[in-house]
């Protein structure tokens, strides 16, 4: 799975816990989005959480 270019957020890992108390393998995926972006002067594809796309730590190309 992808991580964010900005906060290298990305896949959490963890179980799944019944009532029962038994325990399965479980997967959290962060929600990243492939975009254009300026990065360095020029426009790449980078991809990117929502959350930081959001309080603007991205610009868009």
């Amino acid at each position: 799975m992808a991580k964010c270019f900005i906060c290298d957020k990305g896949t959490h890992f963890g179980n799944n816990v019944s009532h029962s108390h038994r325990r399965s393998n479980r997967i959290w995926n962060s929600n990243i989005k492939r975009v254009k972006a300026v990065v360095d002067g020029s426009h790449k594809t980078v991809y990117v959480c929502t959350s930081c796309l959001r309080s603007g730590k991205v610009e868009r190309a």
